[in-house]
């Protein structure tokens, strides 16, 4: 019997890590015929999965403008509904250089002022909608798909903007779509762009989450399935043995390692200044006795040179070992990852102590391994930028699952953080991060994509 086909759209690089690199397609091909509608500048052929390139999407003019402002209306109308300028932190200064931007300032502008409450952004949600089918790319999907008649049409993140005409072209052609919620912090962002039959969610805590941004969206719709983010994490396969992985990235066996974190620039502009004080706090403890080095992961779409000094002043101490992602083009979304990153995350976690970052998910990732987190929780006295602090960071609403505040230690000044780490050398296990992990993410953590394909399943 002719299996039935099920689409996978990959509208962007964010979901290679969780759908190309995992073992979804693998579990989806037993029973399917899986194709990848392709975006990203990958060619997924290499891994012999079956693909269909995107041709150059080219949107609507209006298109991504009125996105923008749907945007800053949904966080004015969360603002005003939960009498809460967390909201409002969200918020990015926009590009005013040039007549084009400020006109798109100005009417981003308008719809914040005038279309801030739910049927003013729906209303907006289906003005793109129509501007959408007018376009030639809607069209080239609607024939692609009635040539290639897929039953199920699977969109592996939330936010990109040239997912929509594929979608609606499958709703209008009555194909069931279904799109994942790709990041535990995205929902209170009103950064959800598509709109599907069905959405895929970390956890009970997200279903939550999603029911009270969206009130268009009902209950029935969405289905808990977990992340497939943390399922490397349980691949025995790409596990290396300490002696393998300390001699392929040069560590020094006679060590213990702590890894660093790094943050983003926009996220942590004194990063490099905490790496600083962490290295120093290390050095300290070395002279007490203990044998200690740090293994600094960067952020992936961080290029700067901005650590360089710390690196090279403490090379006795931080080796340095970087994702293994791949910058195509100048935006964030466009430094993508590769397969090999997987294995180099697993086993940094593995062959660490503990983790340090600034208010990062890799306190998820340390927990599933029954390793201590560290967040960093002072302004450092240069700041780069006078209105950024760790206090901005850690109202996001994202952080306020915590189910207390031990699921980590708090590293209050750089004075105290030699004394944090040393204490937390001895913990094996953190109760309260593990009940975070547990309350983020549906438990078995390991069996995500098997639960999305179940509910395809249930739906063909």
């Amino acid at each position: 019997m002719k299996k039935k086909k099920v689409f996978v759209l990959l509208p962007d690089g964010v979901g290679l890590r969780n759908f190309v690199y995992s073992n979804f397609y693998e579990i989806g091909k037993q029973n399917y015929d899986v194709v990848f509608w392709n975006n990203t500048p990958f060619d997924l052929s290499e891994f012999n999965y079956p693909e269909i390139k995107f041709e150059k999407p080219i949107l609507h003019p209006f298109t991504d403008v009125i996105k923008n402002g749907i945007i800053q209306a949904s966080l004015t109308k969360n603002s005003k509904i939960e009498n809460d300028n967390v909201y409002d932190t969200y918020r990015f200064k926009p590009n005013d250089k040039g007549i084009k931007n400020k006109i798109r300032n100005s009417i981003v502008g308008f719809i914040n002022s005038n279309y801030s409450n739910q049927k003013g952004i729906l209303t907006l949600r289906n003005r793109i909608n129509k501007l959408e089918r007018k376009t030639a790319y809607y069209k080239k999907c609607k024939a692609l798909l009635e040539q290639e008649n897929p039953d199920f049409i699977f969109c592996t993140n939330q936010r990109p903007v040239v997912a929509i005409a594929p979608l609606l072209a499958a709703q209008d052609l009555k194909i069931p779509t279904a799109t994942f919620i790709f990041s535990w912090d995205n929902l209170p962002k009103a950064i959800m762009v598509v709109q599907t039959d069905y959405y895929f969610v970390w956890s009970d805590y997200m279903k939550s989450e999603l029911l009270k941004y969206h009130p268009e969206i009902s209950d029935n719709q969405i289905v808990v399935t977990g992340t497939p983010q943390f399922e490397p994490h349980y691949d025995a396969s790409i596990f290396l043995e300490r002696d393998v992985f300390f001699e392929n990235y040069g560590l020094d066996s006679s060590k213990k390692y702590i890894c660093y974190s790094g943050d983003d620039i926009t996220t942590c502009p004194d990063d490099q200044q905490y790496l600083n004080d962490t290295a120093k706090a290390v050095k300290e403890l070395n002279a007490k006795g203990h044998n200690l080095g740090i293994i600094f992961r960067r952020c992936p779409v961080d290029f700067t040179s901005r650590y360089d000094a710390t690196l090279e002043e403490y090379k006795d101490i931080i080796v340095p070992i970087n994702p293994q992602w791949k910058k195509i083009g100048e935006g964030w979304n466009t430094v993508l990852p590769l397969p090999l990153d997987n294995t180099v995350l697993v086993n940094t976690i593995r062959h660490s102590e503990l983790v340090i970052n600034l208010g990062s998910s890799m306190v998820f990732d340390f927990a599933i391994f029954n390793k201590p987190c560290l967040y960093i929780n002072y302004d450092v006295e240069n700041k780069k930028e006078k209105d950024w602090s760790v206090n901005k960071i850690y109202k996001f609403v994202h952080f306020r699952s915590m189910p207390s505040r031990e699921v980590v230690s708090w590293i209050s000044d750089c004075q105290s953080i030699a004394n944090l780490i040393e204490e937390n050398l001895s913990k094996k296990q953190n109760a309260e991060a593990t009940k975070w992990l547990e309350k983020i993410t549906c438990q078995p953590t390991s069996l995500a994509s098997k639960r999305i394909w179940e509910f395809i399943n249930s739906k063909l």
